[in-house]
């Protein structure tokens, strides 16, 4: 098992209702297998199946990037603005 630090931000912190969360996941988790599991858990997620941007440990990566111990990952949403 390993255990990562998940970091939510603008609209995935609204529909998480929360800042962060730890998660215990088996190892050989990927990025993706993570976004998998919030799309499983909140509705609002679930006609996204293609995950946003991912960062592991401040670094872009793909959502077949395996997890380790102690990471720290991050889904970055799209964000709008003028």
């Amino acid at each position: 098992m390993l255990k990562v630090r998940l970091l939510f931000f603008a609209v995935l912190r609204e529909i998480a209702d929360r800042d962060e969360d730890h998660l215990q996941l088996p190892d050989g988790t990927c990025a993706g297998d993570v976004w998998q599991r919030l799309r499983a858990e909140h509705a609002a997620l679930r006609d996204y199946t293609t995950p946003p941007l991912i960062a592991v440990n401040e670094n872009y990566v793909g959502p077949e990037e395996t997890l380790s111990d102690g990471d720290e990952l991050v889904f970055i949403p799209p964000v709008a603005g003028g």
